[in-house]
This record gives structure tokens, C-alpha cells and sequence, in this order.
């Protein structure tokens, strides 16, 4: 007497769905479904994290998409016309690659108002796909409504010939007109052409009364109000996630089209693997291994680096190579150095930031230029062989050069295997508020000044807001309109609104893209020549093992270019910016009278004030600075300044921190220094430490827990 859903929209059908895919799966686990399909509007952004979130609940995920399709090419572009729509569902691993493509093609080939893929894609891309007819705004059932039952049989009939025993006629009733006529007419069709029906849900929401937030959310992607009589909506309050029986109570008399929901779901069978790295070719000469070949590389910048390097040097070299060897990371290696030598050649000011900094083999290699011994870094941050996982070099480049490197990887790699990264943007509580006051009709005075009572805090939610701040608090309880305001915005929080590239994540794979992750045009590319974006976003790449690589543009190195450029022209001398001297007097001076302006990560207001403090003397007194002033540690900030002019002594949370502590007054600052402790207190590897570390910083008391005390070694 089960039911499994084969039609449902999330929040990935953007500004038209609202469910979220964990309440989703939630929902359907209370309603003891064996299984849940997602069939978001032109796109795959939901696909992964569908199939995880189903995956551990025990329910198998169905991955679909309601795909568009063109009324004839999709290289035509006719105006007035528009696509239909039609439910394709992956029924095994070869239907999930040609998913993958078909949503592809249908952004970067047949874009026009909507993503649009044609019968040519198909038939050329059919294997592995079961195929619903589809809503009311499909082909066939246009046809049908048109009282067009020659065209509806020739709709039908390739369909049946494309996908032998694969193609289902959909039927819908959501107490609608628009639906309800229709269903004769299917099932008449059904009978003359022994084709199988199976009833679906058009699901936009998660339960029934979410349905007046739904309408909100329509009027927000429309941007029209609720009062407005000709805008676009639902008609009535049924398209949620209904029960088995609720399905069945809705045609009790097609009982073999919700038997046959579940006759789907025996049909599929997708196992994905997230196991496989997918690292593009390095280019190892011929001869050599790749292993080799980075030795080899590393220990002649050992030399060229370090003119004498010592037997420390030596053998924290050996070890590194030893733990990129055991983890399968040297091709990675060879690839950021590829990356940064061009960078290099072409005089492309660059730098690297976050715990790659910490690697010797990085430095000797030159794709960072700090010394990480000298500095005490710790290479377990980089790469841990106690938690496997992609390395991360964060690139910064000058931002007006940015699109050089990007470029020179397309064409190294293949235009093909190099791609932007998606993100998205969601509804944070002002833009809730700002847009839900906008489509409830309210002036756009008053919702501002609802919205300016929010308090301007990262990461910050409505109900935290109402609980922090006296004055929303205040007037959500004595303002019937504001109450109403907020209480819808809550309802919106969260939910995604559209989809954008990433600021500076690129992905490159040894193979074409489309085998793995779908791709869409970048936002805004007027051009073909742009490079496509993935359809997930940047930890679902890194989950099915592509190679993601951060390359950021950043305003300060070009205008360090720009200044070594303006020197050499203007005074003949050709200064090396990693060749300054640590604590010159008159840049001291400079930073000291809180003359920050244009100085990356010190110009805000709140910092001048600190670094004024401070009076620093050196680069790592700024560094220091700059890792305190956070929430959180930046309480520490007077302290670490007072110890430093001696005001007051540094104060250690134990007298055996002192050789790790020092550097910082007693302050603990750096992630390098937790690592230190753990090793020195509990008897951690700096591996092991640093499992710990991560899980403290994503707040997993269960991975904190597991890491138990050991005995330090005598």
C-alpha cells in the first residue's frame, strides 16, 4: 500500500520550489516510503545531496530532472515560443551520465529563457532513462488539451519507440481543472496505445501548509505581490509531499498507476561511487614516474632554495615526500606547480594562501614563498595522513591578470575539463524580510525599517535576532503587521534564491567534465567562448573526487604589480617584493600611525585601531593581528598588545606552554599551536591533532570525543 513520489521540486527549482531536500527525506521516512525521486526544473544542483541524505535515512534516492524541450531544434530560438516539459529519471549509472549530459547541453547548447534539450539529445542520449509524459505543460498533454489527438499519438509514440518499455504516461489530480480534464483523455491514450500510466505529485512544498509561504515565494521570483489578480500561481493548497493513502484516496480507481510508482522503483538501480580521484595528467616526461619525477623536482629546489640546507631541512623533506607518496597526492603536486610557474613566468603577481604555506615540498617546488620551518608550520595542516582527504592550494592573483592563469589552464588542460564553480545565494533574514514585505504588499519604508533592525551579525537567524535585539523583539510583539512579516519571512529563511559562480573556484578533470558533474553558462556570459559552471557546488566536487583549485583575484596584488611596475619605469630598479627586509623602520612607522589604507585585511576601522596599539615592529606581530582580530579570539587582542609592550606578563594556560606560547605572549592564535598542544599534552601525532582540531572547528563533539588521551612518550 506504499507510494513513491516521481515528480517533486525543491528549493534547486529556484524561487518556484520551496522543500528543503533533509525535510524532504524526513517527511518521506515518517510516511515509510521505500523511496523519493527529485525532478528539479532544468537543473542537478540537488543531485548529490539527494542521494546522501537518502542513502543514510534508507531510502533509495531516485535522481530526475523535468527537463525542457525545444518544439523543434534547440539551436532555434523562436520568440513566443516556449519549451515543454517533460520527467526524466535516472534508472541505473549509465542514465545518471546521460542526465548529466542532457542537462548540460540544454544549458550551454540550447539556452534560450530556459535550458532546453531537443529530440536529437534524446535519442542520442536514451540509455539507462525511464521518461514520465510530464504536466500540463508537456508536449502530449498540450496536444491533448488542444483536442490534438493525432499529434498526442505521434508525441506518444516516439517516446515509446526511444524508450522501449520506458516511458510512462503521467497522470496528475491536484483538484484542479487544469489537471483533472486531462486525465481521461490519458487514459483513453494509455488503453489505444498499451502504454502504462503512473500517477505522480507536482510537490513544491513539504507539507500542506506551507502552501501560503509557497505563494510568497512565487510572488518573490515573479516579483509581483499577493494582491496582484494576473500574477502567476497555484491554485489551491495540494502540492505537497501527500501520504501512500492520500495518493491513493485521489484516484481510487487508477490503482495500477500508483502500483506502478513502485514497479519504477524496482527498475532502478543507481549506485554512485565517491571513491575515485580524478586528478588530470600532469605531464610527467616520458621515462619516469610521477613519484619520481616530483623527487627529483623538489630536491633541486632544495638546493636552489637553501644554497645550504641543513639535515632539518632534509628530513622534513623525506617526510613529506613520504606522506604524499602514501596518500597519492604527488600528480597533485605537479599540477599547482604547472599553475604557478606560469604564473611565474609570466610576471602574474601571485600568492598562496591558508595551510599550503606549511609545506616544504610547495616551497621547493615555488609554488609558496615561505620557509615553514622557520616559522614552525606545521605540514599535518596541509596534508594528514590520519584524515585523507584533497590537498587545498588557495591561489591569490593580481585580479586584473586572474583570467590569464584561468585561461592557460582551459588550454593546458582542455577546454573541456576546466570549469567554474557554482554557489548559491539564499534567503539570509534581511533579504526574508526584504522580500517577503515586498511581496505581501508593504511599503518599501517599513519593511526597511523592520529589516535595519536585524543585527548586522554573520550567520545570524530571525529567531536569533528576535532574542538579540530589544527593538525587533519589541515590535514583532506589539505590531500585528510586523508579526505577520516575520513570521512569514521564517518561513522563507534559508530557502535558496538563485544560482551564481563562485568567486574563485575552478575544477579540472582528466576526463570531460560532462561524464561526471553537470555544467550551465556562468552567470552573466554573454559570449560561447566563457568558460560553462558546474551544476554543483564546490563540495560536491570535491565529494566525487575532481580537482578543485581556488584562484582569487585580489585588487592589493595588482596594485603591488602596478607599484613594481611604476619603480622600474620611473627609477630603473627592479625590486623583488619577497626580498624586502622583515621590520623596516619606516614601514613600522607607517602601520604605526594606522595608515593601513589598501593594506590587505587591515584597513577596517576596528582593526587601525589595533594595529595603533600595537605598534608593530615586524611581519609576525601583523600576522598575529591579523589571525586575533575574529570573532572570538579578538577579546584576546588587549592582551596579546599589553604583553608585548610589557605592561603586563604573558599569562600561559600551563607553565609547559611556554615553548609553544612565546611567540604570542601566552596567546594561543594559531591553529599550528592547537597542533602543538595536543601533541605535547594528550601524546597526539600532529595527524591525530589534527583530526581534532578540525572537528573543534566544525563543532563535532562525537569526533572530539573519539580522540582519546594517549600518555605523552617519555
Amino acid at each position: 500500500m506504499s507510494f513513491v513520489h516521481l515528480h517533486t521540486h525543491t528549493e534547486y527549482s529556484l524561487l518556484d520550489g520551496m522543500s528543503k531536500i533533509p525535510a524532504l527525506i524526513e517527511r518521506a521516512k515518517e510516511l515509510e516510503m521505500p523511496a523519493l525521486a527529485v525532478t528539479d526544473h532544468g537543473a542537478m544542483y540537488g543531485a548529490l545531496e539527494l542521494y546522501e541524505n537518502a542513502t543514510s535515512a534508507g531510502i533509495k534516492p531516485i535522481i530526475g530532472l523535468e527537463g525542457y524541450v525545444a518544439p523543434a531544434s534547440r539551436h532555434e530560438k523562436k520568440s513566443g515560443e516556449w519549451p515543454y516539459h517533460l520527467t526524466l529519471l535516472a534508472q541505473n549509472e549509465q542514465g545518471y551520465r546521460n542526465l548529466l549530459a542532457l542537462s548540460s547541453l540544454s544549458h550551454l547548447e540550447g539556452f534560450y529563457r530556459r535550458p532546453r534539450m531537443d529530440r536529437e539529445l534524446l535519442e542520442q542520449y536514451s540509455d539507462g532513462l525511464i521518461i514520465l509524459s510530464g504536466c500540463p505543460s508537456s508536449e502530449l498533454l498540450k496536444s491533448l488539451s488542444n483536442g490534438d489527438e493525432a499529434g498526442a499519438r505521434e508525441v506518444a509514440g516516439w517516446y515509446r519507440d526511444v524508450f522501449p518499455n520506458r516511458y510512462y504516461l503521467e497522470v496528475m489530480e491536484h483538484g484542479i481543472k487544469e489537471f483533472s480534464n486531462l486525465t481521461p483523455k490519458i487514459v483513453k491514450l494509455a488503453k489505444e496505445m498499451e502504454l502504462p500510466l503512473v500517477q505522480t505529485h507536482d510537490s513544491h512544498y513539504v507539507k500542506a501548509e506551507h502552501a501560503k509561504s509557497h505563494d510568497l515565494l512565487l510572488c518573490i521570483g515573479t516579483n509581483t505581490t499577493v494582491h496582484d489578480e494576473k500574477r502567476f500561481k497555484f491554485h489551491g493548497d495540494q502540492f505537497y509531499l501527500k501520504s501512500p493513502d492520500e495518493m491513493r484516496a485521489l484516484a481510487p480507481e487508477l490503482s495500477e498507476a500508483i502500483d506502478n510508482t513502485l514497479l519504477i522503483n524496482e527498475q532502478i538501480d543507481l549506485k554512485l561511487d565517491f571513491s575515485r580521484t580524478q586528478l588530470p595528467d600532469s605531464g610527467v616526461p616520458a621515462g619516469q614516474t610521477v613519484m619520481d619525477y616530483l623527487k627529483a623536482c623538489c630536491e633541486e629546489g632544495l638546493e636552489r632554495r637553501y644554497q645550504l640546507p641543513t639535515d632539518e631541512h632534509r628530513d622534513r623533506l623525506r617526510y613529506e615526500l613520504s606522506v604524499i607518496e602514501q596518500t597519492g597526492f604527488a600528480e597533485y603536486m605537479l599540477i599547482v606547480r604547472d599553475l604557478a610557474r606560469f604564473a611565474r613566468e609570466r610576471s602574474i603577481p601571485m600568492g598562496v594562501r591558508g595551510s599550503a604555506a606549511a609545506s616544504i615540498v610547495l616551497y621547493t617546488i615555488d609554488v609558496t614563498d615561505i620557509e615553514p620551518l622557520q616559522y614552525g608550520l606545521v605540514f599535518e595542516r596541509f596534508l594528514n595522513p590520519e584524515r585523507l582527504s584533497m590537498p587545498d592550494v588557495d591561489f591569490d592573483f593580481a585580479d586584473d591578470r586572474r583570467d590569464e592563469v584561468i585561461r592557460y589552464a582551459a588550454e593546458r588542460y582542455g577546454r573541456d575539463r576546466v570549469a567554474q564553480i557554482c554557489t548559491f545565494g539564499t534567503l539570509g533574514p534581511k533579504a526574508a524580510v526584504r522580500d517577503t514585505g515586498r511581496a505581501l504588499g508593504l511599503s518599501f519604508e517599513e519593511t526597511d525599517r523592520i529589516a535595519r533592525m536585524i543585527p548586522d551579525q554573520l550567520h545570524i537567524t530571525l529567531d536569533e535576532s528576535l532574542s538579540s535585539s530589544s527593538e525587533l523583539g519589541a515590535a514583532y510583539e506589539t505590531e500585528a503587521a510586523t508579526r505577520e512579516l516575520i513570521d512569514m519571512a521564517r518561513s522563507l529563511e534559508g530557502v535558496t534564491r538563485h544560482a551564481s559562480t563562485h568567486a574563485a573556484g575552478l575544477v579540472i578533470s582528466r576526463e570531460p567534465l560532462v561524464e561526471s558533474v553537470p555544467l550551465q553558462r556562468p552567470t552573466g556570459s554573454k559570449g560561447d567562448d566563457a568558460l560553462p559552471t558546474t551544476q554543483f557546488t564546490m563540495a560536491d566536487v570535491e565529494r566525487i573526487g575532481l580537482l578543485k583549485i581556488d584562484f582569487l583575484g585580489l585588487t592589493n596584488l595588482t596594485i603591488l604589480g602596478q607599484a613594481v611596475s611604476l619603480i622600474e619605469e620611473q627609477r630603473g630598479e627592479k625590486l623583488d617584493l619577497m626580498s624586502l627586509p622583515d621590520g623596516d623602520k619606516a614601514t613600522a612607522d607607517l602601520l604605526a600611525r594606522g595608515e593601513t589604507f589598501g593594506v590587505f585585511q587591515m584597513e577596517s576601522s576596528g582593526m587601525r585601531g589595533y594595529v595603533v596599539e600595537l605598534q608593530p615592529e615586524n611581519i609576525a606581530e601583523l600576522a598575529a593581528m591579523v589571525a586575533l582580530f575574529r570573532p572570538g579570539p579578538m577579546e584576546h587582542i588587549p592582551r596579546y598588545i599589553d604583553a608585548k609592550h610589557g605592561r603586563t606578563a604573558p599569562v600561559y594556560p600551563h607553565k609547559d606552554l611556554a615553548n609553544i606560547l612565546d611567540e604570542t605572549y601566552g596567546v594561543i592564535t594559531y591553529q599550528d599551536q592547537v597542533l602543538q598542544i595536543a601533541r605535547q599534552f594528550a601524546g597526539y601525532t600532529l595527524g591525530e591533532a589534527d583530526v581534532m582540531r578540525k572537528a573543534m572547528g566544525k563543532k563535532i563533539p562525537s569526533v572530539i570525543l573519539f580522540c582519546k588521551w594517549k600518555p605523552p612518550k617519555a
